[in-house]
């Protein structure tokens, strides 16, 4: 006998086992198709690649005995500072300024730079069109009055899907200004220490070398800006300081002067930094060991004041003593070039969550 015509419902159980199943493969599908996405946007540069150099008039020139003032400067692409803490770091925001304290920051960072009256300027993490800093054009923002500046991509990722909510589009790197005649400018890429597919989504670091012509010889005055590894297992950050070392030694024996200056994300082995003892939970960094490199080389940071503090919290309205402070960002310099000073500049983390080193240096 023929039933009724009425369709038998599924059991609930067996119904919501599907929806989920759906959604399931839905996420799935979308997960693997931003990877593969990824995969064939991820920024690939070459071991060299010419670097446009923008100049704002013939430059000033330099010759044997000058006296030359350097700045390093972390900038924490203006949304690090004393407001923020961040994920990476203990912390728990991705997203850390507005908009306007993003500009408040840079503009910080400029004045600063313009009242240090630097011959030559090394920044890292320059973002250029970034959903962190608001797509703001960082260097620009930062370069104005300089007689040549240009930029590296360190961090070229079109979307980075972590953490949740994701820190979206990043487009950051490395920038150098310079009020000397710059001749040439190149990146140098350095070893990426992730396997794919985290590598996708992640820094892409390398060497900003600059070449500036010593009047009334064959010689070149050798700049490199860079900014190391700081989340890995310090297996990268040994194979970065590997090339540089390499890098500096080759240009060294050209019979250039040659000084390279930024974040090593490392303390120098002959930096004391006891007064910063490590605080358990928070990020540590790695000690970069002078002994591997060449006796012609030395090594200039100063502990007297931290250049770089922990981000697990803000540093606003928090008790100071509690932080991690740490003495990352220094020269590496020749011994043909005498270094009169280095200075670590105390400016209370207020738009960056590092401080400024200034060295004063002269060409032998």
């Amino acid at each position: 006998m023929r039933g009724n015509g009425k369709k038998k419902k599924a059991p609930l159980g067996l119904v919501i086992l599907r929806i989920v199943l759906i959604v399931l493969i839905i996420v799935l599908v979308l997960a693997a198709g931003l990877v593969l996405y990824l995969t064939v946007t991820e920024y690939k540069p070459a071991s060299e690649e010419p670097v446009e150099v923008e100049t704002e008039g013939s430059g000033e020139s330099v010759q044997a005995g000058d006296e030359l003032r350097i700045v390093t400067w972390n900038c924490g692409y203006g949304a690090l500072g004393d407001n923020a803490d961040f994920f990476m770091d203990g912390g728990s925001m991705v997203k850390t300024a507005t908009k306007e304290r993003v500009e408040q920051n840079l503009a910080t960072l400029r004045a600063e730079i313009s009242s240090l009256s630097p011959d030559i300027t090394f920044l890292q993490e320059v973002d250029t069109d970034s959903a962190r800093s608001y797509h703001i054009d960082e260097v620009s923002f930062l370069g104005e009055g300089g007689a040549s500046s240009d930029f590296a991509y360190n961090y070229r990722v079109v979307f980075v899907p972590y953490p949740v909510p994701p820190m979206g589009k990043i487009y950051s790197g490395v920038a150098t200004q310079t009020d000397l005649s710059v001749s040439s400018a190149t990146r140098i890429a350095l070893p990426c220490p992730f396997k794919w597919p985290v590598r996708v989504g992640n820094l892409k670091r390398c060497l900003l070398v600059n070449r500036v012509p010593v009047d009334g010889s064959s010689k070149e005055l050798v700049l490199v800006n860079l900014h190391l590894e700081a989340y890995d297992d310090g297996e990268g950050k040994a194979a970065q300081t590997k090339v540089l070392c390499d890098f500096l030694k080759s240009e060294y024996e050209k019979g250039n002067y040659v000084i390279a200056g930024g974040d090593f994300n490392q303390t120098f082995s002959g930096t004391d930094t006891s007064m910063y003892p490590d605080k358990e939970g928070t990020w540590q960094c790695g000690i970069l060991d002078e002994s591997d490199f060449p006796t012609t080389f030395q090594f200039c940071q100063d502990s007297s004041t931290p250049t770089c503090r922990s981000l697990d919290i803000p540093y606003a309205g928090a008790d100071h003593d509690t932080f991690q402070y740490y003495v990352i960002d220094g020269f590496i310099v020749s011994d043909n070039v005498e270094v009169q000073s280095c200075r670590t500049q105390d400016l209370a983390f207020t738009a960056t969550d590092h401080n400024p080193v200034l060295m004063e240096v002269r060409l032998k």
